[in-house]
């Protein structure tokens, strides 16, 4: 990788070790780059996160997690015979920090928080690349320095750090305007109002419901200073806590107990806004909870989960392996077992079927049942019935038939 002269790493006094170094290894930005990277609307290219507003939301949140759950179990794979040293490492963890699970779980969390998300290599001293890592940066911005368009990030502890665009990945979804990131999510906006105000709404209404307020009229006094005294000297005697009734002299008249009544929306309109957050992040309730088997999990996958994989696998194919080694077949992909979602009726099923006929062995059918392989190996063979045969053999059906017809 060659650096540019405005990529300079900091001296030996102000280096302070940590995750930031060893992910961003020389690479700290000492100055400004020279130009924008113009895109061809004129749009500046620039990203500014959330500051994981919307997650604090806890219905926007459950949805998330539903889907970074579910993202978290996806199965990482690599072919070819490219980088040897680097698919052994990746093999068993994505960096020295975090297992496949935590990558993915995180990597999907921050892609549905910011729209964007950005995964860059992890490097080792000799500047070679040994894992993948998602990082959230506060804001990013794609410069052109010397012919050569670089990522700029900014964190929130105010570290700058740049790397070559091609040897990063982003994925975005609601990619509108905006090339290279994605358009956020302000379209949430008047839903986590609608939230807010609810949520308020119910904490007020308790507040409320656990005080006791009176109002009356006071006959005799007409002074206002008179008037706060007895006030002052009512609360004190009958509402402090020392007294266990309330008693009110003949000169007070027209006693009534003052009733709050918060506003709090209805079980329609609390379910209208539960269905945009639903129909936002594509989940339902089903999913949240966990409730959802067969058909629906498979439905849930192809629109939640699957385009998701897809576009992680590419971006992660075309960051880390060249377009030559790309065409000889290396790739990543990251695939999951939707049968292990079935009833166990349908998998019982799919299992009979897909045996009898040949074209699963037995290791693939315990995988659908959440087995370990066979450990003598023996689960890699395949197994037809004895009644299926190829028609066009002749064979000698014990009828005196030779093609098994009569």
């Amino acid at each position: 990788m060659v650096e540019p002269d405005w990529l300079q790493a900091p001296e030996q006094g102000q280096i302070i070790m940590g995750l930031f170094q060893k992910l961003f290894p020389g690479r700290t930005a000492a100055k400004q780059a020279m130009s924008y990277f113009q895109t061809l609307n004129m749009y500046t290219p620039s990203f500014t996160d959330w500051r994981g507003a919307i997650y604090e939301s806890e219905q926007v949140r459950s949805a998330i997690d539903a889907l970074a759950r579910h993202s978290s179990k996806l199965a990482f794979t690599m072919s070819g015979a490219a980088k040897p040293a680097l698919q052994t490492k990746l093999k068993h963890a994505p960096n020295e920090f975090q297992t496949w699970s935590q990558f993915l779980y995180q990597a999907r969390t921050i892609y549905e928080v910011d729209t964007t998300l950005f995964i860059v290599p992890v490097f080792d001293r000799f500047g070679d690349v040994t894992g993948v890592y998602p990082v959230t940066p506060v804001n990013a911005s794609v410069k052109e320095v010397n012919g050569v368009v670089y990522l700029v990030y900014q964190f929130d502890a105010g570290q700058t750090a740049a790397i070559e665009l091609s040897q990063c990945a982003l994925l975005t979804k609601f990619q509108y305007r905006r090339e290279f990131f994605g358009s956020g999510n302000d379209a949430l906006k008047n839903t986590m109002d609608l939230i807010a105000i609810q949520n308020q709404g119910i904490k007020e209404g308790i507040k409320n419901s656990a005080s006791f307020r009176f109002m009356a009229e006071h006959k005799l006094m007409t002074d206002p200073e008179d008037l706060e005294k007895e006030q002052n000297r009512f609360t004190e005697k009958h509402l402090s806590g020392k007294s266990g009734f309330l008693l009110f002299p003949n000169h007070y008249t027209n006693v009534r107990q003052i009733e709050s009544k918060p506003f709090v929306v209805d079980a329609e309109q609390q379910k209208l806004i539960n269905t945009n957050v639903y129909n936002y992040f594509g989940v339902n309730e089903d999913v949240m909870q966990n409730k959802v088997t067969g058909d629906g999990w498979s439905a849930f996958y192809e629109g939640a989960i699957e385009p998701f994989s897809i576009q992680l696998s590419e971006c992660l194919t075309k960051m880390l392996f060249s377009l030559t080694e790309r065409s000889y077949g290396a790739a990543v992909m990251f695939t999951s077992n939707r049968m292990q979602y079935m009833s166990n009726v349908d998998k019982l099923n799919v299992s009979a079927q897909m045996a009898d006929r040949g074209i699963m062995n037995r290791d693939e059918i315990r995988e659908i049942w959440n087995l370990p392989p066979i450990p003598d190996g023996s689960g890699q063979t395949y197994i037809i019935r004895g009644e299926y045969y190829d028609a066009s053999e002749k064979v000698n059906d014990g009828g005196g038939s030779e093609n098994g017809t009569e």
